[in-house]
């Protein structure tokens, strides 16, 4: 495979699919055809054709009702009153089977709101685990938790009620025109139909002028959202140094943002004119009405009914206002999801690659990386070779890009430019998974999740509390985890809060040693470890390594003598490499490396190497 050369896949390219993805089309299409996608889903269309069924036959009956209840009155008036009991009985029924259709219409709709949260809220939260480490070090954990939580909420509140509102909406603004025109005289057209056309006029200028409004917003609501979650966060950093007032004008400022955009959308809605618009109508209709009874062209019972039919007019008008605000927030709610599941990720899955066990040898050929969205590059040139069982140490000071170099064996940041084979193949060719189960990383900075401790160690992989046990005796955790009130079942804590630095990164190594890796890379995993542990855990490593390639990123002198290979970064670039004692007379940044740390003189270390 030629360097820079990427593995074929199908789009888009992701680190990580459960399966086959319904949506990714409709997702390059935008936010309206995105969330057609998800109503029209699958079972969800069966969902639509019976409840825009049920809210038409109930707007039906809704007209239907009225002229009957006209109908009873010309009857009353004119003296025959043994029809009445028919019209009651009529009137009766459909006043029983309209709000029937009602709740079994909302209750469809809401199952199907249940299910496109869920489902967008799944498909979300997929494409982020299938988004590259370099996606997620430049997001706001806050801003993603505002997305993943309110943003998804959105699009619920889009179904229900307000995908139902509006269908109730337009069913009830053209039905009722349409039963005025087979029940009355063709005049009294004039005001519905106004009123018709001037109400979709204005709802079309109100739902342009409030979107950049609903999207100002969402965007605010996420910054305020990002800024709580990073101060809490921090919140031992902004105490130690006495930023308790600047973080809460930062906050208190989003606040405000996000408080003078709910207050530009209460100015339009104020300004919201179809409800001023009806009642000319109704005033209009009611007096048009009395001329044509002067003319004798209608009755009393049909004012009547003419004007209850007009009144349904009032719901989608004083609903339209709601409705299209939610219509609009979800909308910009849809725009910041797909913004995010949109973009590019640098590193494919490969499912179709290498699934072969590792014998464990590494070789890297002039390597080049530089980080996205920067110009500097992080490593460049790295060229070595690690025999499998061979462990590594890589020194060097701060930033000079130890750490890099190791996530990129694990694909966690693809090369810019070069290779790095294992076995003779190019780590591309091999599916994610695979390689990556192959391969265990242990930080300095431990992350362990808010569950117990079995559940810690043994994350990833199914297993026994004797495997545990085992595991946890070889990292020498055993004995503090003992003396935990409720042993391997103590709760940890978020992040492991209730341990020690200490203790979090032992479980780390436990955990490291369970999943039984061809490839550790610890990154200075033992920093937090007095010596006493420091060196049942080296004997431990020792131990469980043999036949296992092993990187190590460390200062500790104890763990570079006895590396096989030494490797000496230096602003990016290999200075030197080679073992310990060989590195002492050749190397001068090496020298420099121990002069530093251990206050030692130069003259004094060559002096240990010649003797």
């Amino acid at each position: 495979m030629t360097p820079n050369k990427k593995v074929l896949t199908s789009d888009p390219v992701v680190e990580f699919s459960p399966g086959k993805d319904p949506y990714v089309k409709s997702r390059k299409k935008g936010a309206t055809r995105w969330i057609l996608a998800h109503i029209f889903h699958g079972t969800n269309r069966l969902f639509i054709i019976i409840i825009v069924f049920a809210i038409i036959l109930a707007a039906n009956l809704s007209s239907i009702v009225y002229i009957i209840i006209g109908e009873a009155i010309s009857v009353l008036l004119s003296g025959m009153t043994g029809l009445l009991g028919n019209y009651i009985i009529i009137i009766l029924i459909i006043g029983i089977s309209g709000p029937l259709l009602r709740i079994l219409s909302r209750m469809l709709i809401e199952i199907l709101a249940q299910r496109i949260e869920r489902d967008a809220r799944r498909e979300f939260f997929t494409n982020l685990l299938g988004k590259s480490q370099s996606f997620h070090d430049r997001q706001k954990i806050g801003e993603l938790m505002a997305r993943v939580t309110d943003d998804v909420r959105m699009l619920n509140f889009l179904i229900s009620p307000a995908l139902s509102l509006v269908i109730e909406s337009f069913t009830f603004l053209f039905i009722p025109v349409i039963y005025i025109i087979l029940n009355y005289p063709i005049q009294l057209i004039i005001e519905p139909i106004i009123f018709s056309i001037s109400f979709l006029f204005l709802v079309r200028s109100y739902s342009r002028k409030i979107g950049p409004v609903t999207f100002e917003l969402r965007s605010n609501f996420g910054l305020l959202t990002a800024t709580l979650s990073e101060t809490l966060s921090g919140i031992e950093v902004v105490k130690a140094t006495v930023q308790e007032e600047k973080e809460m004008k930062k906050y208190f400022t989003h606040a405000k943002n996000y408080r003078d955009a709910f207050i530009k959308r209460g100015k339009l809605e104020a300004r919201y004119l179809p409800i001023l618009v009806l009642g000319l109508i109704i005033t209009a209709g009611f007096m048009h009405c009395i001329v044509l009874f002067n003319f004798g062209l209608i009755d009393i019972g049909q004012i009547i009914s003419f004007l209850g039919i007009l009144g349904l007019l009032r719901f989608p008008t004083n609903i339209s206002m709601f409705v299209f605000s939610i219509f609009r927030l979800a909308g910009s709610s849809a725009a910041r999801l797909l913004e995010l599941m949109n973009k590019k990720t640098e590193i494919d899955e490969n499912k179709e690659g290498k699934e072969a066990k590792f014998n464990g040898s590494i070789i890297f050929k002039n390597v080049d990386f530089t980080y996205p969205d920067s110009r500097t590059p992080v490593l460049r040139n790295i060229s070595f070779e690690v025999k499998p069982g061979q462990t590594v140490a890589i020194v060097g000071t701060t930033g000079s890009g130890k750490t890099t170099l190791t996530k990129l064996i694990s694909r966690l940041y693809d090369v810019t430019h070069g290779q790095i084979l294992i076995d003779g193949s190019d780590i591309r060719n091999y599916a994610l998974q695979s390689l990556r189960d192959q391969i265990s990383y242990i930080e300095q900075d431990v992350f362990l999740f808010s569950t117990t401790i079995f559940d810690n160690i043994s994350f990833g992989r199914t297993s026994s509390l004797e495997q545990v046990v085992e595991v946890a005796q070889q990292a020498q955790a055993h004995d503090f985890i003992n003396e935990l009130p409720d042993k391997y079942q103590s709760e940890v804590g978020e992040r492991g809060v209730q341990l020690s630095g200490g203790e979090r990164q032992r479980i780390a190594i436990a955990r490291a040693f369970l999943s039984d890796p061809r490839i550790l890379i610890l990154d200075d995993s033992t920093s937090a470890i007095d010596s006493n542990t420091e060196d049942k855990i080296q004997y431990a490593i020792k131990n469980i390594l043999k036949n296992r390639t092993t990187f190590l990123i460390t200062h500790r002198l104890s763990q570079i003598r006895w590396a096989d290979l030494i490797i000496v970064l230096k602003n990016g670039e290999i200075a030197a490499k080679g073992p310990h004692e060989e590195l002492l007379k050749t190397s001068a940044e090496y020298r420099k490396i121990f002069v530093k740390k251990f206050d030692i003189k130069e003259e004094q270390l060559l002096k240990e190497v010649k003797s």
